[in-house]
Order: structure tokens, then C-alpha cells, then sequence
């Protein structure tokens, strides 16, 4: 770049340079590093590199910009830009620069987006895929000359696009010399990392799409994007097949461990679910599976080795060992996933033998690492992640909570569906219950339970069950009422009448027979309670582990991740003792991190690398070999917790209440 010329200033970005005259907008913001997106490189093909001159005196970067700054517009570039309602723009790829100008770079034109999707989360993400399309113009062949049309591909990309040593797919091979006589030599070429040529398209053709996978021990969440735009196509989701094998973790490498064909069954299982999300992804967004260019997948340990087809059973016991750590590429063909015929699958890193490349993907998406606060962030579900740290220091644990959160094992526990009762809310006085469905915003005392049903009052959906949100706002609530004592027994010295008993063993009526699909009350047992205070104490003692280790008696901010997070009320989450004590106002859900996380991989390649580093520097604390984990996880069996402050609860805790020790007790109903 000359010290004399025409300066050139590129905005938003603000980078500037002087020019000698003639040089094209694109290959000054090339040389800048002011990345502009352009696939048919200069042939006023594609339309993606529009620029905007700004024209004026601008004393703030001492310049003068004019619109005539710029060579002149032809025909063909002037046409291009009115089929695309662009009159006010210019194609930098052939706008050449003869005197100072000011340039901006819309956002559709920028190589490196900043977008915000919604999916479970908004989130910001720079635009940089493994996955590029470029288009080219093939030399001919000629008698005597025998580079072959590869080759001729090879030197043409090399040219165009600056891309050597690449290699090509049998696949996109075997398209090459029909696509060339079609496209009459024209070609749209999609390489896949710098390094692969994946698809070779006849002239020109638009469209690279990815799929970023996240396979949670319960739930398979699957997210379709556009990888030039980053835009969320499609987002599907079910529930993980190899439930049938075991609910949770170690169920599942025990049935490995004692059948021979474990490994194998729940591969297949997974990889016929995963079919099954992106065809109906596709379909959503108007693909066929054959489009999806490339997937990115988060999973714990177990199910990274299930997806690959490996053996898990060394992860069942001490050292917990991976068969590897690091993140790995993959043609999906050769896992027998039908997508595009030479699709790669990125998976993510682990950290060690229980916290697996999810917790990776949370650290991607969460960033605690550029935190100066201490940070901990949990993982809800089946088996929770726990990291705990900031930009000095990362730790990370994990903890088997089990299905109860997620509305397993449970006596009425459902997923989240409609009917599905989400939040809870005791009254103090009398010990009913006002509750509220997925599927109808209003609460329960507002129902008119005998109106017709084209009557305003008629609820649209009864209480069928109860999901994880709400069995933990309802076991918060009875404690807050004094229904529930600290120990988590049923307190039969409480007046209301929605206790009954069989036995010593209490329940709690938390809808009546009117209120419920199936015409009985739903219950809310004295199992089901400790069913939630053995998953809460497991997460808590992980989380005060880390605590122990770090030499931190209080953390500055808590993010609760996954899809069960993102519907935790903080504060309940603090009542149950779910998490360490923290201004409520400092506890944030942000959705299903680890999709988010598996996205951005999928959107971001720099993040691949970025993943890996962090996989490597986080310090792995094992709860389960950890001799004080016990000792923690009986203290926090109690509602808060049996020795741990909670000073910002203190304005609404109950006061310990005493058990009547010789109760008149209603009998539980049949059910």
C-alpha cells in the first residue's frame, strides 16, 4: 500500500489507506482487512459486494468523498444493481478508486456479519463458516495441454479466490466435467475450509446451509442455518431415543457393559433421530437434507461416544477415560447421516470425562473467560455442567441430578407441553394452590371450570401433569407456606386441607379433580419432594465444591443454561437451594447455551479453534471421587440448606416449623 494516492476510508470499521488510482473498492478493503463479501469474483454475477459512497466533507477523517471519485458506472453493473432495488449502491469488485472517497459497508454486504437470531437465545455472532461458495471461470481444455479439469479448477480458484493445496471430494469429483459443459465452464464451487472442494455447482448458483446439533441426555435440539447470512432457518427438537436404554448417563453405559450390542443399538438410535430432526429441519425451510452442507454437534461425553459409535464403558468408572478429548471432523456419510454427500461434522472438544464438548459450547456462547466477575454458570438438566470462574482462572464439575428436574421420575411429572402445569403459587392462609398451564396465560383462579367451552372463563387446556419449572416452584412454594418443613417432610401440623396422608407418608392436593384432564386431583408426593431435594443437593454440592477449590465464599453473578433454565424463577431456584446464595437480580437464564454454542462453531470457524484452547485451559474438578461431595450433599438435601447462608432470603425464609406429633390426618384418595 502506497504512502501516496487516494485515501480511501471504509465504514463502519473505520480503517483507511491510500490508493494508487484504479485500484478496485474490493481489493483496497482486501488489503485493509475490511472484509467484503463477493462469490463470482468480479463478474457482476453474485451482487454481494455493494458498497454505499457517502459524498461531503468529513473533518472527522479529513476527507472529501464524491460519488465521481469512482469510475463511472456501466451498463451491465447498472442493471445488476436495479434487478436487486439498489440504485444508490456500487459493486465494489468493479468500482475503481480515482480520488478520496468514503465508503460504507452495509450490513448484507459485510464478509463478517454481526447478526442477533433468535433461537432459544439472541445472541451476536461474527459470519466467518467453514463453508464457502465461490465462483469461477474454468479454462478451456485444449489438444497437447493435460493438466486435467481439476487441475484447471485448482489454478482457477488460486487465481480468484487465493486457495491452494486444496483437495476434492469423490463426490464433488464425479461433478466436475458434467457441471463444466453445462455451465459452459462457468462454475460455483464450495469449499470447505480452505482446504476441501465439497460441491461443484454448473454456473452460477447461491445456497450453503449448516446444522448445529446439540444431543442432550433427554433432548436432541437441532438448529438449520443459512451460513452465508447466519439467519436461523428452522429450529426442531425431541426427545433422545437412548431413554429407552437408560435415563440417565451411567444406565446407559451400564446396558453397554452388559449387552454386547449396546453400543451399536444406541448409535443407531441417535443417528436415526438426527435424520429424522434435519429432514424435518429441511423441510420447514424448504431444503432437502442433501443441502445441508455441514452440522456442528455439543453433547456430553456418553453421548459424543454414542454418536460416534464408541464405547462408552471406560467413562463408567475411574479414570473416566475419553477415547479423545479434542474435536474431530468427520464425513457424515461415514456416520450414516444422510446430508449433503460430502458433509462434514465438526465436533466439538470435551474437557475431561464427565463434562463433554456441551460445557465447551456453553463456554463459547457464555464467555466467562472475558468476565472480570466471578461467574457460575449451570447446566440443568439430566447431568449438570458446572463452571465456576472469570478471565483469570476457569473451573468446571459435573453433577448426575437425574431426570426430576426435567419432570422424570416425578408421580405426575410430564414434559413441557401443553397442560403441563409451569408455575405455582401458594396461598399462605388457606394452602390452595393458583397454578398456571403451558397453553393458557391465565391462572388457575381466573378458570371457570363448568362453562361451556365457548364460554371466556373456559380454561383451554386442564392440568395434565407437571413439568420441571413448576415441581420446583411448587416444592419453593409449600416450604414458603410452612407446608413443607426444612427436612423436606410434609408438616402435619400446617391447618390446610389440601394435605392428606397414608400412612406417615403425606401428599399435597396441587389441583382437584375439576382442574385436571383426566377428572382426578394431582398429587404431589412425599417421593417426588425428595426426588427434587436429592437433584438440587447434587447440583449444590458440585457448585460449593468448585467454591472450595477456587477459595470463594460467594460468587458476583450466576447464568442458569439450559432449556430447563431458561423457565427457572431465580428466586425459587435460591428458596430450593438449587444454586449458592446470589442477588436475585444477578441470576440470568439464557436458554439452551450449548445450541447456542453449537451455532456459533457452526457459524464461526475462528470459534472452532477458540473452543479448543478452552477445553484445555479450564481445570476439571471429579465430584465423584471428591471425599468431601458427601458431606456437602447431605447439607444440601435441606430446603435452603442446612448450614449455608442465604442473607438474600432472609426477609422471606419461614421460621422452622414444629411438627404436630400426634396429627389428625385426611387419607389420600385412590388414584
Amino acid at each position: 500500500m502506497a504512502e501516496q494516492g487516494s485515501l480511501v476510508v471504509f465504514m463502519p470499521s473505520g480503517r483507511r489507506g491510500y490508493f494508487a488510482e484504479g485500484v478496485t473498492v474490493l481489493d483496497a478493503a482486501r488489503e485493509l482487512g475490511v472484509g467484503i463479501e463477493s462469490i463470482c469474483s468480479g463478474r457482476l454475477t453474485c451482487g454481494k459486494c455493494k458498497v454505499r459512497v457517502e459524498e461531503g466533507s468529513f473533518a472527522k477523517h479529513a476527507i472529501t468523498s464524491a460519488a465521481d471519485h469512482l469510475t463511472a458506472m456501466g451498463n451491465e453493473e447498472r442493471e445488476l444493481l436495479r434487478s436487486m432495488h439498489a440504485e444508490d449502491c456500487r459493486l465494489s469488485c468493479t468500482a475503481q478508486v480515482m480520488g478520496d472517497v468514503l465508503i460504507y459497508v452495509p450490513e448484507e454486504s459485510r464478509a463478517h456479519k454481526q447478526i442477533i437470531r433468535k433461537a432459544a437465545t439472541e445472541r451476536v455472532i461474527d459470519i466467518d463458516p467453514a463453508v464457502r461458495q465461490y465462483y469461477v471461470q474454468v479454462e478451456d481444455a485444449a489438444l497437447g495441454e493435460h493438466r486435467g479439469d481439476w487441475r484447471r479448477l485448482q489454478d482457477a480458484l488460486e487465481k480468484e479466490a487465493g486457495l491452494s493445496a486444496l483437495t476434492i471430494d469423490l463426490h464433488a469429483l464425479r461433478q466436475l466435467q458434467p457441471a463444466l459443459r453445462q455451465g459452459k465452464r462457468a462454475l460455483t464451487v464450495l469449499v470447505w475450509n480452505d482446504r476441501e472442494v465439497i460441491e461443484v455447482r454448473a454456473g452460477y448458483a447461491e445456497g450453503i446451509y449448516g446444522l448445529a446439533v446439540d444431543i442432550g441426555s433427554t433432548t436432541v435440539a437441532a438448529y438449520l442455518c443459512d451460513l452465508r447470512t447466519g439467519e436461523v432457518l428452522a429450529t426442531e427438537s425431541a426427545m433422545n431415543p437412548q431413554i429407552t436404554f437408560g435415563e440417565d448417563l451411567m444406565s446407559r453405559v451400564s446396558y453397554v457393559m452388559m449387552h454386547d450390542d449396546g453400543t451399536e443399538k444406541m448409535h443407531d438410535a441417535i443417528i436415526k433421530a438426527l435424520n429424522k430432526l434435519a429432514g424435518q429441519a429441511a423441510h420447514t425451510a424448504g431444503l432437502k437434507l442433501r443441502d445441508i452442507h455441514e452440522m456442528v454437534v455439543a453433547g456430553n461425553t456418553t453421548m459424543i461416544h454414542l454418536f460416534l459409535g464408541v464405547d462408552p464403558r471406560e467413562l463408567g468408572g475411574a479414570p473416566f477415560a475419553l477415547a479423545n478429548r479434542d474435536a474431530m471432523d468427520i464425513k457424515a456419510r461415514d456416520l450414516g447421516l444422510r446430508l449433503h454427500p460430502a458433509a462434514n461434522v465438526h465436533v466439538l472438544p470435551s474437557e475431561a470425562g464427565h463434562v463433554g464438548a456441551d460445557n465447551v459450547a456453553v463456554l463459547i456462547a457464555e464467555e466467562p473467560h472475558r468476565q472480570d466477575e466471578i461467574e457460575l454458570i449451570v447446566d440443568v438438566g439430566t447431568n449438570a455442567e458446572i463452571v465456576l470462574g472469570n478471565s483469570t482462572w476457569l473451573m468446571s464439575a459435573s453433577s448426575p441430578t437425574g431426570p426430576a428436574f426435567e419432570g422424570a421420575q416425578i408421580s405426575a411429572g410430564m414434559r413441557a407441553a401443553p397442560g403441563a402445569i409451569e408455575r405455582v403459587r401458594i396461598d399462605r392462609m388457606t394452602g390452595y394452590a393458583n397454578f398456571r398451564v403451558i397453553g393458557d396465560e391465565r391462572w388457575s383462579d381466573d378458570w371457570d371450570v363448568h362453562a361451556p367451552s365457548a364460554i371466556a372463563g373456559k380454561p383451554e387446556y386442564l392440568a395434565a401433569g407437571i413439568c420441571g419449572s413448576g415441581i420446583i416452584e411448587v416444592v419453593a412454594e409449600l416450604f414458603l407456606a410452612g407446608i413443607l418443613q426444612a427436612d423436606g417432610r410434609f408438616n402435619a401440623a400446617h391447618p390446610t386441607d389440601r394435605l392428606v396422608w397414608e400412612g406417615r407418608r403425606g401428599a399435597y392436593i396441587l389441583a382437584t379433580p375439576e382442574q385436571t384432564a383426566n377428572g382426578q386431583p394431582l398429587y404431589v408426593t412425599q417421593d417426588d419432594v425428595r426426588n427434587i431435594q436429592l437433584a438440587k443437593a447434587a447440583l449444590y454440592a458440585g457448585a460449593k465444591i468448585l467454591m472450595k477449590r477456587a477459595g470463594v465464599e460467594s460468587v458476583d453473578r450466576i447464568v442458569l443454561a439450559g432449556a430447563f433454565g431458561s423457565y427457572i424463577d431465580p428466586l425459587y431456584a435460591l428458596v430450593l437451594g438449587l444454586i449458592p446464595d446470589c442477588d436475585p437480580q444477578r441470576i440470568t437464564a439464557v436458554g439452551n447455551a450449548a445450541g447456542d454454542g453449537a451455532r456459533i462453531a457452526l457459524l464461526n470457524r475462528t470459534k472452532r479453534r477458540e473452543a479448543m484452547e478452552l477445553a484445555h485451559s479450564v481445570r476439571y474438578v471429579e465430584t465423584a471421587v471428591a471425599q468431601d461431595f458427601q458431606d456437602e450433599f447431605v447439607g444440601a438435601i435441606h430446603i435452603p440448606h442446612a448450614s449455608d447462608p442465604y442473607p438474600h432470603l432472609v426477609d422471606i425464609l419461614p421460621e422452622p416449623a414444629a411438627a404436630e406429633t400426634t396429627p389428625s390426618r385426611r387419607r389420600m384418595r385412590a388414584r
